[in-house]
């Protein structure tokens, strides 16, 4: 993290911030003038940078002018004397985070700073540089296709829309988009749409004003604004509340949007791209999804195939995951067997390239020796194989079931393999419960169900809530609150 610069002419100010912020182990570089900040602006940057209004020479608001003008994503508070209030509403004009007025509290002070250093940190997460993208890999056809979609989109500005299941790599070709495109050099800024609670979405698109709601204590700049000149990906735009719709529609059509609780019109010079692995014209059927808005953002559609697909990409996506998890972990690349490799290959893998690469962060780590056999990999995987070549070589038979006729689902149970059908070992219990005449049976296996799988997911994800949930295709929120109703254990805090 880099220093939190103080400009002030008072030396005891200096003196009494620098202090302060050690106690917090937050590094300082402190500059008398406005004149020496601007010049050490020349080749370096602050994460935050707090200066007087009034100084000799160049005046702080000069100071905020360039900053703003170089680097906007760096919040700049300003320190002023009461008489100077005309010249603090100056200043949150030219962008400013906020002002400290003379004398100040040095808590409220440091309180004030971190506020803005983690507005600088936030920002700095979601500005991340085209030249780090990551490549995407696959020989297969059906990515060959895609590869070309890019190409022919390379000099283009086009809105374009993704589709493709969930985990099959559609914020990577957003950003070969945006890498390969006329802004390249600007920003490339990702937003989940499902990620965001409905409240806080609106917020996190178009920014807000100070004191547009309750906490809104400082000017935040939207996604749009942190995209400006370079590219915004919205991923999951089926999931977008209707009345966010409406306001993404006006954007799109006239590029003009305000700020939550702003009255100042704003312009957008921003490439949109979104994606969804939702069919959006069944959405748009239900009345779920705006008919003009899907027009608005499927002018080009790029379909994104799934890893079933693509199957004779896992060997290399595989080896590459294999290595940038070593990278990672600074430890020598795990290498797969011929006979794993092949087991990978052919497994049902329905989280795509993200299950993937989750599964050789897990090898990396978990996985003993250097050479990696079938016999190492995860247990459920291999459990998962077996029962899938079960039921190959031994179909289902289909048999109606008799309410209460436990020993009839038992029957069809038995001759069906045994243990590889889950929906007669369903049927069994269900008559078993309905002939003892239990009651709410419904809601006892539903509850029963949803916590087997979230377990499952649980120890797939070794306790990750959040993994957990990705996979399971569910919220944040929902799979905490079914963790704390179903009395689920051996989830961590994420």
């Amino acid at each position: 993290m880099k220093p939190i610069w103080i400009v002030d002419d008072d030396e005891s100010i200096r003196w009494v911030l620098e202090k302060a912020l050690a106690r917090e182990n937050l590094a300082t570089q402190s500059f008398s003038s406005a004149r020496d900040a601007l010049q050490a602006l020349q080749t370096d940057t602050p994460q935050v940078l707090v200066s007087d209004i009034r100084m000799p020479g160049a005046s702080g608001l000069e100071l905020l002018q360039t900053v703003k003008a170089r680097h906007p994503g760096i919040p700049v508070i300003i320190i002023t004397a009461f008489s100077d209030l005309d010249s603090a509403v100056s200043a949150f004009q030219g962008g400013a985070f906020e002002y400290l007025a003379k004398p100040f509290d040095v808590d409220k002070a440091v309180e004030l700073i971190r506020r803005a250093l983690e507005e600088s940190l936030r920002e700095a997460d979601v500005e991340q540089s085209a030249a780090n993208t990551p490549e995407i890999l696959g020989q297969a056809p059906a990515m060959q296709d895609v590869f070309r979609a890019i190409g022919r989109l390379s000099q283009s500005n086009v809105t374009v829309l993704i589709t493709g299941e969930s985990g099959s790599g559609k914020e990577l070709v957003a950003r070969a988009l945006h890498k390969h495109s006329p802004r390249a050099s600007q920003p490339f800024v990702a937003l989940n749409t499902a990620a965001i609670p409905k409240d806080l979405l609106e917020s996190e698109l178009f920014g807000h004003e100070r004191g547009a709601f309750t906490g809104a204590q400082a000017m935040r700049r939207g996604r749009f604004e942190q995209a400006e000149g370079g590219t915004l990906f919205l991923d999951e735009i089926g999931d977008m509340p209707l009345d966010l719709q409406t306001r993404l529609l006006r954007v799109l059509s006239d590029g003009h949007f305000y700020r939550v609780g702003g009255h100042q019109s704003l312009k957008a010079n921003v490439r949109v791209i979104a994606a969804t692995h939702q069919n959006l014209e069944q959405r748009v059927r239900e009345g779920l999804f705006r008919e003009d808005l899907y027009h608005r953002l499927n002018v080009i559609r790029l379909r994104l195939p799934s890893l079933r697909e693509r199957s004779e990409d896992i060997p290399i996506l595989a080896r590459h995951f294999l290595t940038q998890s070593a990278r990672q972990l600074g430890v020598d690349a795990k290498r797969l067997s011929p006979q794993a490799m092949q087991f990978l290959s052919q497994l049902e893998l329905p989280g795509n390239v993200r299950q993937l690469e989750n599964l050789c962060n897990w090898i990396t780590v978990m996985a003993p020796g250097q050479t990696v056999e079938v016999k190492d990999l995860p247990q459920e995987l291999v459990e998962q194989r077996n029962a899938a070549l079960q039921a190959t070589t031994a179909p289902l038979v289909s048999t109606p079931l008799l309410v209460g006729d436990v020993a009839s689902a038992a029957t069809v149970h038995q001759e069906a393999g045994g243990e590889h059908s889950w929906v007669s070992l369903l049927e069994v219990e269900a008559a078993r419960m309905l002939s003892s005449e239990r009651p709410e049976v419904m809601d006892l296996l539903g509850r029963q169900f949803e916590a087997a799988v979230i377990k499952i997911a649980l120890k797939h994800t070794h306790g990750r809530k959040n993994d957990a949930a990705v996979r399971l295709g569910i919220g944040r929120n929902t799979i905490t609150r079914k963790i704390q109703e179903l009395g689920i254990g051996g989830a961590e805090e994420d």
